[in-house]
């Protein structure tokens, strides 16, 4: 009618680590869908700003500033180092981490202490790390050492490392850390783990990783070292395991925080989630030119194999 007010509509800024290939592009579809589902429409009340690092965690800053700057009213983050990014752009903007791991990072210190604009999904929830040092011990069993490939520049790995070395003592093996820069290191970094003998090793979360997975599971049978990572589409690319929750999940339950923070929801109100669903997924294409013969009791855990 003439002279009613138009409704406003609430901009969401999206900050995302990787880079727009059609797998991400297919899993921000889903966060949108699910607004839609909410009662939230493109272009009639929600709009959309997306700022892609393509793997660059140098360009997350300046990138959040961006967004920051275009009076946004919520900002969701895909990757720790997004998250972290957004987190120091910004401490009144309500931020929703899509992925990355919040909780034990500088983004939250557990519920009491965590930044009062953050919350979201921490996709690193107690004894993930340690279930998946097993499951990759259990799949090389008589390797006395292991490794963890992690990257200096997301804030989750050196939680990840910690962790996962905390579990090697019971486990009976050692645990040695391998640290890149970026996707360029992926090479130097598996043939050393070769040299030193590591009998495979565990693929830190992280968005890095997530998008070149495919590169480093060739680089992995190259070097015919056993892998575990965070999520199934790793093992899909090649990995030999994957044991972590479904991708898809986080950022539908994106979709469900940034709902109720556009209708008066404040960030602290809101518990950072923690997944309580695994899927255990096995290649058994990769374990023949890894030389593996993988346990039955293993392969009976599997989802999917």
């Amino acid at each position: 009618m003439p002279g009613e007010p138009t409704q406003r509509i609430r901009h969401i800024g999206i900050l995302e680590t990787a880079a727009p290939d059609a797998e991400r592009l297919a899993l921000w579809d889903i966060f949108k869908r699910r607004l839609h589902e909410l009662g939230h429409i493109e272009n009639a009340d929600v709009g959309f700003d997306f700022r892609w690092a393509e793997g660059h965690t140098g360009r997350l800053a300046g990138a959040a500033g961006e967004l920051v700057g275009r009076n946004i009213d919520v900002l969701v983050t895909a990757g720790t180092p997004a998250a972290a990014a957004a987190s120091r752009a910004t401490a009144d903007i309500p931020i929703v981490m899509a992925t990355g791991v919040g909780l034990g990072t500088e983004l939250t210190q557990g519920t009491a202490q965590r930044h009062p604009n953050v919350t979201g999904i921490s996709d690193l929830p107690p004894g993930v790390s340690a279930t998946r040092l097993q499951l990759l011990r259990d799949a090389v069993p008589g390797a006395k050492a292991l490794a963890i490939l992690a990257d200096r520049g997301n804030p989750s790995s050196p939680l990840a490392a910690r962790e996962t070395q905390a579990a090697a003592g019971p486990l009976g093996v050692s645990v040695k850390d391998y640290w890149i820069e970026n996707a360029s290191g992926f090479g130097s970094a598996l043939a050393a783990m070769s040299s030193d003998g590591m009998g495979g090793f565990v693929i830190a979360p992280g968005a890095l990783f997530f998008a070149e997975r495919k590169s480093l599971a060739a680089l992995a049978i190259e070097h015919r070292l056993a892998s575990i990572s965070a999520r199934r589409e790793y093992a899909e690319a090649g990995c030999l395991m994957a044991y972590g929750a479904p991708i898809r999940d986080n950022y539908r339950q994106a979709a469900d925080y940034v709902s109720k923070i556009l209708r008066g929801a404040k960030p602290a109100e809101l518990a950072v989630g923690q997944p309580t669903e695994f899927d255990f997924v096995v290649n058994m294409k990769t374990a023949q030119p890894l030389g593996l013969v993988l346990p039955d009791a293993l392969l009976a855990r599997a989802e999917q194999i």
